[in-house]
């Protein structure tokens, strides 16, 4: 009996030692496979969560621009934290000047040809300097112009000298691409009766008898258009061959482009003409992860896009990387660098 309780208190003697002495600290639980930690990016780079409250330039509110535009804002707000205020502008060069200028933009939908004017200080940018506060996001569709008219004795470009013609807002895209068509034709804005309109009031203008023709830059079919041709017999009036060579050689940034016959309710014949790229862009200064974030949700569910707007259709990763001339946002980089594709950035 004394070596059993012996035993025994010598056992009770040992637990007690341990319970006095230092415990190791339990192992942390291991996070579930398909977790990322809180603030690591997610598998394919996606930040976790980023957000943002951002405004983005269009056009008039009767042109494409505007009509896109509100469905990306509308779907990359719906999918991820960031916020989209899209609101209408007179264009190209005022969105340009609103992010880098004003300071009012973070986001804009500006043509290819303008951005790269603005970028290097030329052309119409000459007087204004290079301007460098903005990067690229990425093309979204191709931009016809379209030469508009109800009369049927316009069939050519010279044809409209001494006519009333609408050449866009002032420092709009569709003015410069006005001026650099009729440079090939050996004409200038003082050889035709310009007028400064948006889109809606051009098509109305035309409607009214009040204008002649009217210069549009927008991806065809043009919605206010679409709705002028269903009054009116609209006539799309080609740049010719032989001006076009011309055109194009003064102009690379064009590329030829043919509008099909049936576009547009009783357009009887194809109509030759140019297009730029409708491209995306923001401040320079914008937040990596956030410009990814755009840049993924939109080309990461084209389909999606597509659905909501025919324009969505033409959204491609190609055709947003390629031929652009002015340098790309990082965190757009870094998407399209996941993708097989190199653009690039600013120095």
């Amino acid at each position: 009996m004394k070596k059993i309780l012996a035993l025994i208190l010598t056992l009770c003697l040992v637990f007690a030692l341990c319970a006095c002495g230092q415990s190791a600290a339990p192992a942390p639980a291991a996070p579930a496979a398909d977790a990322p930690a809180a603030d690591a990016p997610a598998a394919d780079g996606a930040p976790a969560a980023v957000s943002a409250n951002l405004t983005m330039g269009t056009g008039g509110e009767a042109g494409t621009y505007y009509a896109f535009g509100g469905v990306l804002g509308s779907y990359v707000g719906q999918n991820t934290d960031i916020s989209i205020n899209v609101v209408s502008s007179t264009g190209s060069a005022a969105n340009i000047t609103g992010i880098v200028t004003d300071g009012i933009y973070d986001l804009a939908t500006v043509q290819s040809d303008v951005m790269t004017y603005a970028y290097n200080g030329t052309n119409s940018f000459a007087d204004v300097g290079a301007l460098d506060g903005f990067r690229v996001l990425g093309g979204l569709y191709a931009e016809t112009v379209q030469i508009v008219s109800v009369d049927p004795s316009i069939t050519s470009v010279a044809d409209l000298k001494g006519k009333n013609v609408c050449v866009g807002d002032v420092g709009s895209g569709t003015y410069f691409n006005t001026v650099d068509i009729l440079a090939a034709y050996d004409m200038t804005l003082d050889d035709i009766k310009p007028v400064y309109e948006s889109f809606g009031s051009s098509t109305e203008s035309l409607r009214d008898g009040k204008i002649d023709a009217a210069f549009t830059t927008a991806g065809a079919p043009t919605p206010s258009i679409v709705d002028l041709a269903t009054t009116n017999t609209v006539t799309l009036v080609s740049i010719d061959d032989a001006h076009m060579a011309k055109l194009l050689d003064a102009c690379p940034w064009y590329a030829s482009y043919t509008i099909p016959a049936g576009t547009y309710n009783g357009q009887a014949a194809d109509a030759l003409t140019v297009t730029v790229k409708a491209t995306l862009v923001c401040r320079a200064d914008l937040d990596d992860d956030v410009a990814y974030a755009i840049v993924s949700t939109i080309f990461n569910n084209t389909g999606d896009i597509a659905a909501l707007h025919a324009k969505g259709a033409e959204l491609s990763l190609d055709f947003a990387t390629d031929g652009i001339a002015v340098p790309f946002a990082a965190g757009a980089a870094r998407f399209y660098a996941e993708n097989g594709i190199t653009v690039a950035t600013a120095p």
